[in-house]
């Protein structure tokens, strides 16, 4: 059986495109900013091969890939503080937000590292592991 990481390893090979660099960016983004998160590999259908998660006490982001966006969406997006204003997408659900990079946009790794930190101190607050601490970089 093939592990989370390696499946995102081969979906970033098989897109060979501007979406596989993002996606392989911004993964890195979110490794780095908590070596504690963990990948995973979710919601595989016939018609679906399956999404790139990250987790840690509860789901930080899903990584999906469309033809004309990578689209993070973090699952509890609403409860984060965004002053970057990074959050672009599905911006009135009660829940989650997301962000969507297209082709030429640049990424704020400061601010995408603040946001992936943040969602993991409200998992672990939530999950009563240790109080909400934001760490900012």
């Amino acid at each position: 059986m093939t592990n989370a990481s390696e499946l995102m390893d081969k979906r970033i090979r098989e897109l060979g495109d501007w979406r596989g660099k993002t996606l392989s960016r911004v993964r890195r983004v979110i490794r780095e900013a908590d070596p504690d998160i963990v990948e995973e590999w979710k919601w595989v259908k016939p018609t679906n091969p399956g999404t790139p998660v990250w987790s840690r006490n509860g789901g930080i982001c899903t990584g999906e890939t469309y033809k004309n966006v990578v689209k993070l969406t973090f699952f509890k997006g609403a409860a984060l503080n965004d002053p970057t204003g990074l959050f672009n997408s599905s911006l009135d659900g009660k829940l989650r937000r997301a962000i969507d990079i297209k082709e030429d946009d640049k990424i704020d790794e400061k601010a995408l590292t603040n946001l992936v930190r943040e969602a993991v101190a409200l998992n672990l607050e939530l999950s009563g592991l240790e109080p909400k601490l934001i760490p900012q970089v």
